[in-house]
């Protein structure tokens, strides 16, 4: 999509959409992740409405599960169901459209959402694409916050024992959890050593918020060989309006009516000057 980034401010306002009709959700992390969401849904991976269930499809895992709210806008914008149904929906009793990514809606692998769970899920897959002899990647994106939970870590040293080359991980790097700022709440730089050190290959992206920076992190990622990738991306949380950017009480949190109108005047405005 060539004017993925005028979509992008479409997605956000879709999120600000749901959140309001729902009346909660993870507004912030939400902003943060829709550019990395975007750029792999429509200009990356092999996955479609049609080919969802062919065993050759590639796969995404959201392992932040609680920034939903951006997974269901780029899905409904793939065209996996229609945008009006997560409106009228959404965080009702009995819908299938929760708080949590839900594999009983389609182009949904996984329930998550309990950190620290993707990345070892996301190996299991990898690997059996390897013993299968699939030609299929394994996507997933992780917060930043997340990568205090153990098994990050032993899915990272498996990754890279296996070799897993069809493996791609995201770090959404926007530095804020609900509690405070990451580094203040455990320490993680630096990330790209780390992960170095456990055998990856590591790509930072200096502006994780824009599409064709991560076009080309992902595009190389494609190109190496013999061990796993992650992508550090940082961005910013609560991006696309100055009433939430780089705010930790926007973790959750669900607008009033005059930030609702403040925020989608802003994302119009800064639509219009990409155009």
């Amino acid at each position: 999509m060539d004017n993925l980034r005028e979509k992008t401010y479409e997605l956000r306002q879709d999120i600000l959409d749901i959140v309001v009709a729902g009346k909660g959700g993870h507004i912030g992390g939400d902003m943060s992740v829709v550019d990395i969401l975007a750029t792999l849904y429509f200009r990356i991976m092999n996955v479609s409405p049609e080919n969802q269930d062919s065993p050759d499809r590639d796969r995404f895992i959201m392992s932040k599960g609680h920034s939903v709210e951006a997974l269901y806008a780029v899905l409904a914008s793939a065209g996996f169901f229609p945008l009006k149904e997560v409106l009228e929906k959404f965080s009702r009793f009995g819908s299938p459209y929760i708080g949590h990514p839900n594999n009983h809606l389609p182009g949904i692998e996984m329930n998550s959402g309990s950190l620290g769970h993707g990345l070892p899920v996301s190996v299991g897959m990898a690997l059996a694409g390897k013993m299968d002899k699939r030609d299929y990647r394994v996507y997933t994106v992780m917060g930043d916050g997340e990568l205090a939970e153990g098994s990050v870590w032993e899915a990272a040293m498996a990754g890279a024992s296996f070799g897993l080359d069809n493996l791609c991980a995201t770090i959404d790097r926007n530095r804020l959890q609900i509690s405070g700022g990451t580094e203040e709440v455990m320490k993680l730089d630096s990330l790209k050593e780390k992960f170095g050190a456990f055998g990856w290959n590591v790509t930072e992206v200096e502006d994780g918020n824009d599409v064709d920076q991560l076009t080309k992190a992902y595009e190389e990622a494609k190109t190496v060989k013999g061990r796993p990738t992650v992508v550090i991306a940082n961005t910013v949380k609560g991006c696309g309006s100055a009433v939430m950017e780089n705010k930790a009480g926007w973790h959750h949190r669900v607008p009033t009516a005059q930030e609702y109108t403040e925020i989608s005047q802003e994302l119009l405005e800064r639509k219009g000057r990409l155009s």
